[in-house]
């Protein structure tokens, strides 16, 4: 298998619109999906499957904070309140989902903790600078070892997650949505 070429500065802007596109159209499906989930549904782990709504929500805030501000700029203070150790320990890789909604974040926390990520994500992506996008970054990566490849990742990381939030939707009962 051929490695794909690395981004260039040429071809970097026109990469990243495109990944803003597709992050805005990931994040538009998935509230599509979550707002026809009842709340009182989002702890709730049908037979056999091992998640639940409620983690799938918290998981793509601690992955889209790690792909779009912590990968591109660093982690600033005030990043402990927006995804505290308690945040990304429930919902972070290699978490496990819990149907015991006691001592979690509620559906409406988790909701605006993620679209408080996605403001700062976006406004992030708006203003970020093309040299920057071409600066390497550690393992793990996905797509290109720098910047651009975690942009480039994360709407394909939320749809893959609006798959598991369909199914789970299946799972308990819910219509499809499309």
């Amino acid at each position: 298998m051929n490695t794909p070429p690395l981004p260039t500065a040429e071809t970097a802007p026109a990469m990243l619109a495109a990944a803003i596109g597709q992050i805005e159209f990931a994040r538009r499906y998935t509230l599509e999906l979550l707002d026809a989930t009842p709340r009182e549904r989002w702890f709730d782990m049908p037979d056999g499957l091992p998640t639940n709504i409620a983690w799938q929500v918290g998981h793509l805030t601690v992955s889209q904070y790690g792909l779009l501000l912590f990968r591109i700029r660093g982690r600033e203070p005030d990043d402990l309140e927006l995804i505290p150790g308690k945040f990304r320990k429930a919902y972070g890789r290699g978490s496990v989902p819990n149907k015991d909604p006691s001592g979690q974040f509620s559906p409406d926390e988790l909701l605006q903790r993620m679209a408080r990520v996605y403001q700062l994500a976006t406004d992030q992506l708006a203003t970020v600078d093309v040299a920057t996008l071409l600066e390497p970054v550690d393992m793990p990566y996905a797509a290109f070892p720098n910047k651009l490849g975690a942009i480039l990742f994360c709407p394909m990381h939320e749809q893959i997650h609006c798959g598991h939030i369909g199914m789970l939707r299946r799972g308990l009962g819910l219509d499809p949505v499309r």
